[in-house]
């Protein structure tokens, strides 16, 4: 399989994804070349929301999609905001959700607490469907674990990337380079199983 359409209208997830894809040799094509709306998200875990997004995706571009869902899970809040992530703040402070909100919102449930009860992990599982009723997607999920800091470490960064420290990198999530946040992140683990399975499958 050399084409796919990358089911997802997040620019930021694009251009990640986009790049991982790029290692792979493997061509691909936006949803926004086919359709605009969103799915509605409703599942009650990531894969059901992945799978979703990636059956309708191949249904409306006929080709075969990849898709992913993801989160942030801290273990001090019994692993929320987990699939609910992007929308964590909804109506906190009266507001709309946002990366900014979010920060604030988890900052404000972990004041207090040492950085021993600050842990905290990316998941994410990525779904790869042939058709839209593909009976054996292949599914790949990845895990990249950290703790949140006190304080946003930077002004900018995707997401929960400001407050995530990585130890093992000795940086925030939004320091890392994008080179090696392909090769390490939660999303590239996620892709590369993704990938070895459908090579294996090729043979």
């Amino acid at each position: 399989m050399k084409s796919l359409v990358l089911a997802t209208g997040n620019p930021h997830k694009v251009v990640e994804i986009g790049a991982m894809l790029q290692g792979y040799d493997i061509e691909f094509a936006l949803q926004t070349d086919f359709f605009t709306e969103e799915v509605e998200e409703d599942g009650l875990s990531y894969l059901e929301n992945a799978l979703k997004k990636a059956r309708y995706a191949s249904q409306k571009s006929g080709l075969p999609a990849l898709a992913d869902d993801s989160g942030l899970e801290v273990a001090a809040l019994g692993d929320s905001p987990g699939i609910y992530s992007a929308r964590y703040s909804q109506g906190y402070q009266g507001q709309k959700a946002s990366d900014e909100l979010n920060n604030q919102k988890l900052l404000n449930a972990l004041q207090g607490l040492p950085y021993s009860q600050r842990k905290a992990s990316y998941v994410c599982v990525m779904v790869l469907v042939h058709s839209a009723n593909d009976p054996k997607p292949i599914i790949g999920m990845g895990q990249w674990h950290g703790e949140i800091l006190m304080q946003p470490r930077t002004a900018y960064g995707v997401g929960y990337d400001p407050i995530m420290w990585l130890p093992q990198l000795v940086k925030s999530a939004s320091e890392v380079p994008m080179a090696v946040k392909n090769q390490l992140s939660h999303r590239a683990q996620a892709l590369k199983q993704v990938i070895t399975q459908l090579e294996k499958a090729a043979l």
